[in-house]
């Protein structure tokens, strides 16, 4: 028996046939995927625009992009799955048994998967009560850095040091955003027991709101820096409270200006910022060799 030649006219006839409904399925395939990534992110973006009025213009753009990525990744698998399924039968492939075969494999998976389904709808959760967003700062599952992406299974965070973290939302049990909607400068300065309190809170509230006016801070904070209380009683000093609100993220560079502006104006008014003092005393040495204190005055 020969075998079966392939000639010019069976090539036709596919071609003719199931090669055109074969191109047209892919073709839809990928118009679909470009028109899916093109409209969920404007229909979100009018969406959050619309949930998010009172926000800055960063961080409604970070909730568009968190949310985008999620479900083009879900549409592109839904497209994918869709067309697989349309073309087997084109490739004399049944899809019943494939179907039933399919259905007894995921009751199997399931029973080993619920770990994964616990992640999923962690994350479903944590997307849809705008917990956090990619660009935002949180602290997650014991590690605080940088969210570079929000998935329904996992979120990706890098922190200080450039490493990456990958944590499943299904251990997430406490997500603390340092950077929704505004951020707070929160720091403690120490000044000597013998300096004027009064005095030294005005020079801090004075030094708030020259960096507040300063042009090239003023993007950066909502409300200028200013004393606010004695905060401790230290063993070498008295520390005052300092706060003020940000524009998200921007906290740790205002405060890092601000430290050096403080220190600065310290300066200049002879204000003392306390330090350790330690008195070496080497062995042998007499203790009329030892620094006296000034004797009092009668």
């Amino acid at each position: 028996m020969l075998p079966y030649l392939i000639t010019g006219d069976d090539i036709t006839d596919w071609l003719t046939g199931d090669g055109i409904r074969i191109a047209a399925i892919v073709g839809v395939a990928v118009a679909l995927d470009f028109a899916l990534h093109r409209a969920i992110p404007h229909a979100l973006r009018l969406t959050v625009e619309r949930q998010m009025k009172s926000r800055e213009e960063e961080e409604i753009q970070q909730r568009v992009d968190t949310l985008a990525s999620v479900f083009t990744a879900g549409g592109r698998v839904i497209i994918v799955l869709a067309t697989l399924l349309t073309l087997m039968p084109l490739a004399g492939i049944s899809i019943g048994p494939l179907l039933a075969g399919v259905g007894i494999l995921g009751l199997a998976v399931g029973f080993g998967a619920q770990s994964l389904v616990k992640d999923v709808i962690s994350g479903l959760f944590i997307l849809l009560d705008d917990q956090y967003s990619k660009g935002d700062v949180v602290s997650v599952g014991g590690v605080t850095g940088l969210v570079e992406d929000v998935g329904l299974r996992r979120t990706v965070l890098r922190d200080l040091d450039g490493i990456v973290h990958y944590i499943p939302n299904g251990e997430i049990a406490v997500a603390s955003n340092f950077t929704q909607e505004y951020s707070r400068v929160n720091l403690n300065v120490g000044v000597s027991y013998s300096e004027d309190l009064d005095h030294v809170m005005r020079v801090i509230d004075r030094v708030g709101e020259e960096m507040a006016a300063d042009p090239e801070w003023a993007p950066s904070i909502n409300t200028p820096p200013k004393a606010l209380r004695v905060d401790n009683l230290g063993d070498s000093g008295i520390e005052i409270k300092i706060v003020g609100d940000t524009k998200p993220i921007k906290q740790w560079d205002v405060m890092g200006e601000l430290r050096k502006r403080i220190k600065k104006a310290f300066d200049e008014e002879g204000i003392e910022i306390p330090y350790p003092h330690r008195v070496m005393v080497t062995r042998g040495a007499k203790a009329t060799d030892l620094p006296q204190a000034p004797a009092k005055e009668k």
